[in-house]
């Protein structure tokens, strides 16, 4: 028999082979799902019983099989919220925080503020902006299935009192049937035909309709802020998450649709991450 010892280092090992980065975190965490608590809760010397045993090797198999971590967990953290995630749905990244970051600096002072969340996915952004800012409304625009089933589970696991729309953000009977808002946030589809073709073994598990963006990755930028201005208070904000070297793309697009104070906000690496613009404060005499 095995001792948890033995069994958490030959996982590592494996996993470090199959160049996983951080293989000593990934087997920690694949480890705590199986046996229910992280390894320094146990007598690693003891020997694995043995169900356990199988299920935490069909844990790690899957990963080395490329599956992403967060899928095989189920959840995720994201903003200090938890956040359910799995097949169909995109798993939140540590740099759309600076999205986040950005939009509650903007309206820490407002009140009673009504938000859209685009493209919602999970809801990580929406629900992340409920938790710490003056939210009236909260709305999140979803068109994926698989994707809302986990979004009406992270609403409700969150306290959340979010609206969920179904349907494709770009659909005028969706966007009718919207109010009026103050912030309008989104990370939409933002990869074009030759990042589709390169895809990390881990990003070819998530559903392509959150990736793909049009042939140069900017079909959503376009359309949202074009159809979404009247939408949109005076002085109101809308804040895109934008892909790598998509900045001054999308602040054209910003500007030619009429927003104003238009700029780039980078990440924490230094690297363009968001792009946002203001609705016009300026009304018609």
């Amino acid at each position: 028999m095995v001792t948890l010892n033995e069994l958490f280092h030959s996982a590592k090992s494996r996993l470090s082979k199959a160049g996983i980065e951080n293989a000593y975190f990934e087997t920690k965490e694949l480890f705590c799902k199986a046996f229910g608590k992280e390894p320094v809760y146990f007598d690693m010397k003891t020997h694995a019983v043995e169900e356990k045993k199988r299920c935490f090797e069909t844990l790690v198999k899957r990963r080395l099989c490329g599956e992403p971590l967060q899928y095989i967990l189920g959840e995720w953290e994201f903003y200090s919220l938890p956040i359910r995630v799995g097949k169909g749905v995109l798993i939140p990244r540590q740099d759309t925080e600076t999205l986040v970051d950005t939009a509650v600096e903007l309206f820490k002072d407002r009140q009673e503020i009504t938000v859209f969340d685009l493209c919602s996915g999970s809801g990580c952004i929406g629900l992340a902006l409920e938790k710490n800012l003056d939210v009236d409304k909260l709305i999140l625009v979803e068109n994926s299935k698989d994707a809302i089933r986990y979004l009406k589970e992270n609403v409700e696991l969150n306290n959340s009192k979010a609206v969920i729309v179904e349907g494709s953000v770009l659909d005028r009977d969706v966007i009718d049937r919207l109010p009026q808002a103050d912030l309008i946030v989104s990370n939409p589809p933002y990869l074009n035909s030759c990042d589709m073709e390169n895809l990390q073994r881990e990003v070819e598990f998530e559903p392509k309709e959150a990736l793909f963006g049009g042939e140069d990755g900017l079909d959503f930028y376009r359309n949202i802020a074009r159809l979404y201005s009247g939408k949109l208070n005076a002085g109101g904000r809308l804040i895109f998450e934008i892909g790598i070297n998509q900045g001054n793309e999308v602040m054209q697009i910003l500007t030619d649709a009429g927003y104003e104070n238009v700029k780039i906000i980078k990440d924490l690496c230094g690297t363009d991450r968001v792009v946002l613009g203001e609705k016009s404060k300026q009304t018609d005499c």
